[in-house]
């Protein structure tokens, strides 16, 4: 016996008494042509009587083993490897060779440019000379008295402040005269 295969859902169905009342018409003419399918109706039909005239014994109690065993075997179905779970979803999407193809070369193209991006220079980048404004601590080589200097030497020390201030104390005045904004206007106003 073998039913014609885009029959037998519908067939169980009818069984049960699930199907709509025109395709349970249709089907119902086509058993009356159909022998295999006359035969799988009747045998389903005789399953699906023993099954809802048999009384359930309610004495019936599973062991603790068969309980372990399930939630054991529960378990290890549940904590199946990544590849497993990720070639079943991928074998249920069926993808055909030419998506997987273009996938494959796509995570490629990925992993390359994150390469590329991440590439240090062999050469490496010149260091930028510097300069300084302020001698070394141990050097007593004067330095011209401007704030920023200043503000230099009392951001290293303030004790070489103190040292540079009283060294330039004790030099005689620069011999061109030093303008000041406020002498800038007095002379303004006298003319």
């Amino acid at each position: 016996m073998k039913p014609c295969s885009h029959n037998r859902k519908l067939i169980s169905w009818l069984t049960l008494g699930e199907l709509d009342v025109r395709r349970a018409t249709e089907l119902r003419a086509h058993i009356r042509t159909c022998d295999d399918c006359r035969r799988y109706l009747l045998e389903l039909s005789i399953v699906n009587e023993k099954l809802t005239t048999q009384e359930p014994i309610p004495d019936i109690e599973a062991s603790a083993s068969f309980h372990r065993r399930v939630v054991a075997k529960l378990r290890a179905e549940q904590s199946g490897s990544l590849w497993e779970g990720l070639a079943a979803r991928l074998g249920a999407a069926r993808l055909t060779w030419r998506a997987a193809v273009s996938l494959l070369g796509a995570t490629a193209l990925v992993v390359v440019l994150i390469s590329v991006a991440r590439r240090q220079p062999a050469v490496p980048r010149p260091v930028p000379a510097r300069a300084e404004a302020v001698p070394p601590s141990g050097s007593k080589k004067e330095i011209s008295p401007t704030l920023s200097n200043y503000q230099k030497v009392a951001n290293r020390s303030l004790d070489d402040l103190d040292d540079l201030l009283t060294r330039q104390d004790g030099q005689r005045p620069s011999p061109a005269p030093i303008f000041t904004a406020s002498m800038f206007a007095a002379a303004t106003r006298a003319d």
